[in-house]
């Protein structure tokens, strides 16, 4: 693996991957035709094999550094904002009959949970 410093201060990895031919000809041009960077669907999967991996593991990454920790916190914001959306659209679009029902209160509650979490979280990050 070789690091490759990027603009903007950023660092790259470069790994090199082995792979049969008509594997590489393949992706190469799925990627193409479809208008993809090869880099970034290779990075993509890798970030989700990762998660994956670490889900069934009990892995837990690396946060000694401080920047660590704030990209950590930063994927947890970004996580609960995409649950907190998804929960206040399912509240307003329980009918207007149902919204003196369990489904609606427990719905409004998370969002306002959620609401708060990601502040206490604005707060640290």
């Amino acid at each position: 693996m070789n690091k490759i410093p990027k603009g903007n201060g950023h660092t790259v990895t470069q790994v090199k991957v082995s792979v049969k031919p008509e594997v590489a000809y393949a992706f190469k041009t799925v990627c193409k035709a479809n208008d993809i960077s090869m880099a970034a669907v290779l990075s993509d999967f890798m970030v989700q094999y990762s998660k994956a991996a670490v889900q069934k593991s009990g892995y837990a990454p690396n946060l000694s550094s401080r920047r660590q920790r704030r990209g950590a916190i930063q994927a947890i914001i970004h996580q609960l904002e995409r649950i907190r959306e998804n929960e206040e659209l399912y509240r307003d679009n329980i009918p207007a009959n149902l919204q003196s029902g369990t489904a609606f209160e427990l719905a409004d509650q998370a969002v306002s949970t959620l609401d708060e979490t990601l502040d206490l979280l604005a707060a640290v990050y």
